[in-house]
């Protein structure tokens, strides 16, 4: 009994399938790590102060500064490149992330100060700060939020 259907359609069908996943796949991933990640380095002042010197190439980001005076850090120069989530920082901690698109979003809680890095611009201390090469941001002690910041609640729970 034949049925119609003979193996090369289906052995064809096969092989777009299989083009078509691996075109997708590779595109999408594409997309996601064109544009590259943040790119920070964790530094102290002359002075001792925590400083973060943020660079971003592909929105053309370069020696961004936040300092954030009155505090203290100990540790030397590291940079921390936001490729993958989970990445440990030297000092204050990362409260978001949402790398799905680089360069994506950061949130920083930097001793009491709110710090988030969008690609349309910079958010310290729940104040929007548009994006310039070369610009530095001092944060102060009078300038933290009255409530310390917090990771965004889990979904379902």
């Amino acid at each position: 009994m034949n049925s119609g259907i003979s193996t090369k359609p289906l052995v064809a069908l096969f092989f777009a399938v299989v083009v078509l996943y691996f075109g997708a796949f590779y595109g999408l991933e594409y997309a996601r790590h064109r544009k590259g990640p943040w790119e920070v380095d964790f530094q102290t002042d002359a002075q001792g102060n925590p400083t973060l010197a943020i660079t971003q190439p592909a929105l053309g980001l370069r020696d961004v500064k936040i300092i954030l005076h009155g505090e203290r850090a100990t540790n030397a120069i590291t940079r921390v490149s936001f490729d993958r989530p989970l990445r440990p920082v030297p000092f204050g901690k990362v409260i978001y992330e949402d790398l799905t698109f680089l360069p994506g979003v950061v949130t920083f809680d930097l001793f009491g100060h709110e710090v988030e890095l969008l690609p349309r611009s910079l958010i310290a201390d729940k104040k929007e700060v548009p994006w310039a090469s070369g610009v530095t941001l001092d944060l102060w002690p009078t300038n933290k939020p009255a409530e310390p910041p917090k990771p965004p609640k889990a979904r379902g729970r």
